[in-house]
């Protein structure tokens, strides 16, 4: 009785919070009534050093059907269609929301990202750079998970999503009592910054027999700086993992499961600027520590690149990515990138 009393004053005190509405897929679902067919596919070519290699290659191709139904219930539905991911084609996002109390909050159910970190919840159709820099794709995963979440803010001075979800990420049955909750809150006390936190916490079933359940926590924070046309951004996140974490799983790219327990932490800093002829020249600087407990364990990757965009439904990026090591001997493993995108 007491679980139940519990779960039934979490969901009230979710449903009392107020705030403006965030959206929580890969585009914006819109405000017409209907039904809508969105999406879009992203051809890219790559140069890896490392192995030599050159390929074509598709990150991601993804259409969906997203809807308002009178009155106050939206849903959004996305299937990732490329062949280079994983199990492709898969359930990617499909949440329905209920609107009520919109423009101060909606609630939503379903499969939808995970509420944490700036860069997971920036877009994949918009994002500046053609890759999430490492912290994000290791720290952030699972990016999707189901569950129940709270979106809102106030004014444009502040924005949240709270979620409790299985996390166990896309399309996987809960294996144990126990739920993850995340969480994001962004403040803007001035037009041109935004300055915000996330939090992850969760068990998971042990993946070795007979041991304690595995615990996970995540805790970040960002800035975003906006002025005309020049934006800054930077990111750091912290992770702890006991038992085992895994590592990848950035949309939809495999995943790999490691025994043991390790702190592991990151950031990004990038700007860019656009012009006056739709050319958008990018640089991003990331650090990565894979183990925090290893000494030169850090990859450094800086990434200069140039975002061209032919009209609001198509863009071409190219990437140049400098990969150095940090206090010792850097090896051959820089990357070149081309993506074209189209939306519809």
């Amino acid at each position: 009785m007491r679980k139940i009393i519990s779960i039934a004053g979490m969901f009230f005190l979710i449903c009392v919070i107020s705030g403006e509405v965030r959206g929580q897929g890969c585009m914006d679902a819109g405000d017409e009534e209907g039904v809508s067919v969105k999406g879009f596919f992203q051809p890219q070519f790559e140069y890896k050093q490392e192995t030599d290699e050159f390929t074509f290659t598709f990150n991601r191709a993804r259409v969906g059907f997203v809807g308002n139904i009178p009155y106050d219930v939206n849903y959004y539905l996305f299937i990732e269609c490329s062949p280079f991911k994983t199990e492709s084609p898969y359930l990617l996002d499909a949440f329905i929301t209920y609107s009520r109390f919109a423009p101060y909050s909606k609630i939503s159910m379903g499969q939808f990202k995970s509420p944490f970190s700036l860069e997971l919840n920036t877009s994949c159709a918009g994002l500046h750079t053609i890759l999430r820099s490492k912290v994000v794709s290791n720290l952030a995963s699972p990016g999707r998970d189901i569950g129940i979440m709270l979106t809102g803010g106030c004014k444009k001075i502040l924005s949240y999503n709270f979620a409790l979800m299985n996390g166990t990420g896309n399309g996987v049955k809960d294996d144990n009592k126990g739920k993850d909750i995340a969480g994001r809150i962004v403040l803007s006390p001035v037009k041109f910054v935004s300055v915000g936190g996330s939090f992850r916490y969760g068990k998971a079933k042990p993946a070795i027999a007979d041991a304690e359940e595995d615990e996970k926590t995540r805790c970040g924070g960002e800035l975003q700086l906006k002025y005309a046309d020049f934006l800054i951004q930077g990111e750091y996140i912290y992770g702890k993992d006991v038992g085992s974490y895994t590592t990848g799983g950035g949309c939809g790219d495999p995943v790999e499961v490691h025994q043991g327990t390790v702190e592991r932490n990151g950031l990004f800093v990038q700007g860019m600027y656009m012009t006056p002829w739709n050319l958008q020249p990018v640089v991003k600087y990331e650090s990565w520590s894979s183990d925090m407990d290893i000494e030169k364990n850090k990859e450094q990757i800086t990434t200069f690149g140039l975002n061209y965009f032919l009209n609001d439904w198509t863009r071409i990026q190219i990437n140049y990515l400098y990969c150095a090591e940090a206090d010792y001997v850097e090896t051959d493993n820089d990357q070149v990138l081309v993506q074209v995108q189209v939306k519809f």
